[in-house]
C-alpha cells in the first residue's frame, strides 16, 4: 500500500505533536512544511528530516502530497485549509478551525466539491476515555445524563497567552465539542469572563460557562491561563460526565511526567497522545480506510455557534438562546 505523503502549514509547538503522530504512523510520511517564520521553517523541518518549503503555494504544488495538516495560528486556517483543498489534498486543521462560521461553512463547500476529507483537530473525541463514556452514554448505562463538567488550569505566561486569541476560543472551543459530543446541541449558554495576569495583555484568561441541554442536563465549562491547579485530585484538565445510573471521570492528572514542556509545567502525556490519536486516526482510518472522521465541520460550525454564544452573553451579560 502507498505511504501517505502529509505536508505542514505551519510550525509552532503543536506540530511537534502532529509530527510525532505522523511518524507513529507506518503508511504515512511527512515530506515538507512552511511557516511564515523562515528560520523556524528550517530548524523545524531538519528536526523532522523533511524538506522546508519557501510558501504555502510551493508546498501545495507539490503533486506527491496527498494530505496537508493546517497548523497556522486561527486567523489563516480558512485560507490554508481553502488553498490545500484547492489543491486537491485532504485536510486536517486545528482548532478553532476558522474565525466565523461562515469561513467554516466555506471550507465545508470546497471539500465538498473536491471530494476530499477536511477534518477538525477536536482531538479528545480520539481518547479512550472519551470513547467509552460515549459508549456507557449511548448503551444506556450511564442512565438519563445529569451533568458535564469540563476544567480547565493550566498557567500560561503572558508573552505565551498573547499569541492566542484568549481563553474563550482557544481552550473553550475543546469543552464546547465535548459537551456536544456527550450532550448534544445546547439550548442556553450564560458566561462570564476576566482578566486575572501581570497586566501586559489585555485578552480575557479566565471564563466559565453555564450550558442547559436538551433533557434538562447542564454543562459547567471553565477554562484558566491564569493559574496552575496542583491541589489534590486538581483540576489541570478534567472531564465528568454524570449520569442517573453512573458517572466517569478523565483527568490529565493521571498522566503526567515530571518534566516542563514547551508551556505547560508539566508534561502532561494524554495531551499528547490525543493530538498522535487523531493524527493516525485521520490517516489510518480515513485517509486509508475511507472511514469518516469522528469530528467534521458540522461539528466544527455547532462549536463555533457555542463560541459566538458566549461572546455575545459576555458582552450583553445574558444568557442567550441557541
Amino acid at each position: 500500500m502507498a505511504t501517505k505523503k502529509i505536508g505542514f502549514l505551519g510550525a509552532g509547538d503543536i506540530a511537534d505533536l502532529h509530527a510525532a503522530g505522523v511518524s507513529s504512523c507506518p503508511q504515512a510520511e511527512l515530506v515538507g512544511l512552511f511557516d511564515v517564520d523562515g528560520e523556524k521553517a528550517a530548524t523545524k523541518a531538519r528536526q523532522y528530516g523533511c524538506e522546508s518549503y519557501g510558501s504555502a503555494e510551493q508546498l501545495l504544488a507539490n503533486p506527491a502530497i496527498d494530505a496537508v495538516f493546517v497548523l497556522s495560528p486561527l486567523e489563516a486556517h480558512h485560507e490554508g485549509a481553502v488553498l490545500a483543498l484547492e489543491a486537491g489534498k485532504h485536510v486536517l486543521v486545528e482548532k478553532p478551525a476558522a474565525c466565523n462560521i461562515g469561513q467554516i461553512e466555506k471550507m465545508k463547500a470546497v471539500a465538498e466539491a473536491m471530494g476530499k476529507v477536511c477534518m477538525p483537530v477536536h482531538n479528545y473525541l480520539y481518547e479512550d476515555s472519551v470513547t467509552r463514556t460515549r459508549e456507557l452514554l449511548d448503551s444506556g448505562k450511564l442512565g438519563d445524563l445529569v451533568a458535564i463538567y469540563v476544567l480547565y488550569n493550566i498557567h500560561h505566561p503572558e508573552r505565551v497567552a498573547d499569541r492566542y486569541p484568549g481563553v474563550v476560543r482557544q481552550i473553550l472551543t475543546h469543552h464546547s465539542y465535548i459537551t456536544l459530543h456527550f450532550g448534544g446541541q445546547p439550548k442556553r449558554v450564560m458566561a462570564m469572563a476576566s482578566t486575572i495576569n501581570d497586566g501586559s495583555v489585555d485578552k480575557e484568561n479566565l471564563a466559565m460557562v453555564i450550558l442547559e441541554l436538551d433533557g434538562g442536563a447542564l454543562a459547567h465549562l471553565q477554562a484558566s491561563f491564569a493559574a496552575d491547579d496542583h491541589s489534590a485530585d486538581n483540576w489541570t484538565f478534567a472531564i465528568k460526565v454524570v449520569g442517573t445510573a453512573g458517572a466517569t471521570r478523565f483527568s490529565h492528572a493521571d498522566w503526567v511526567q515530571n518534566e516542563q514542556a514547551a508551556v505547560h509545567s508539566h508534561t502532561y502525556s494524554a495531551y499528547h497522545y490525543s493530538i498522535r490519536n487523531t493524527a493516525r486516526y485521520f490517516i489510518e482510518r480515513c485517509l486509508v480506510a475511507g472511514e469518516s472522521p469522528r469530528s467534521t465541520l458540522d461539528d466544527a460550525i455547532a462549536c463555533q455557534r457555542i463560541i459566538e454564544a458566549i461572546e455575545v452573553s459576555l458582552e450583553s451579560g445574558n444568557g442567550i438562546s441557541l
